[in-house]
């Protein structure tokens, strides 16, 4: 499970299986909360465990460092082909 980044409490990774079946995403884990995010466009997918406002800040990060993550992702799946 490749970190691709950490900002405060939320640790940003991708699970190796995922890179080459599923469109550009990240899952989010901060304490024993998880959560999915498609990255284009920036949606949730699942959350198990955040609450509404970390939901919230978690997307935002993720729509001003989208770029910079879907780069993160990319280098990670090029690893795995």
């Amino acid at each position: 499970m490749p970190k691709i980044w950490e900002h405060g409490p939320f640790i940003f990774y991708c699970y190796v299986y995922d890179l080459l079946n599923e469109p550009a995403h990240v899952h989010v884990r901060a304490g024993g909360a998880e959560a999915k995010f498609w990255l284009q466009p920036v949606r949730i997918a699942w959350n198990r465990g955040h609450k509404r406002s970390a939901i919230a800040r978690i997307e935002r990060l993720i729509r001003d460092n989208q770029a910079f993550l879907l780069d993160r992702w990319r280098e990670e799946q090029e690893k795995r082909q």
